[in-house]
């Protein structure tokens, strides 16, 4: 139980799978969304006056969720990278091989560039995580 504002910071599922790397590595972000709760599930139960705002994510942040990446595709050819992100854990290494080698692929032959190339200027991205704040 509290007063006053309530702020909780999450990972909205229905916004995952519009990230691009949902292309390369769809079971891993369908297991994150899986995951999370939505959003939407989250204001109702605080009830009140509730506001739902997308968080930026800046180009330089270093939390490993997925979304930081986006504009450095290169991190997820990165192990440790890959492991700071439990969602990637719950699917079988043969699986995260394939997807890191899918990633790999587009960055050499340049289709990761084509399509998505732009965010690596972004200064900042915004993706599935959310501010809910509730005031009662």
């Amino acid at each position: 139980m509290t007063r006053g504002p309530v702020a909780v910071l999450i990972c909205d599922p229905g916004l995952v799978r519009g990230f691009w790397l949902y292309e390369y590595v769809p079971l891993v972000l369908d297991t994150q969304a899986r995951r999370c709760p939505f959003g939407a599930d989250i204001a109702d139960a605080l009830g009140g006056t509730v506001t739902v705002t997308a968080v930026p994510i800046p180009s330089d942040c270093t939390d490993g969720f997925n979304e930081p990446y986006f504009g450095r595709p290169e991190r997820f050819l990165d192990p440790v990278a890959v492991r700071a992100c439990s969602a990637w854990s719950f699917v079988a290494e043969e699986t995260r091989a394939r997807y890191v080698g899918r990633i790999k692929a587009a960055l050499a032959d340049g289709s990761w560039g084509a399509r998505h190339g732009a965010l690596r200027d972004a200064e900042a991205y915004e993706g599935s995580l959310v501010l809910i704040r509730s005031v009662r």
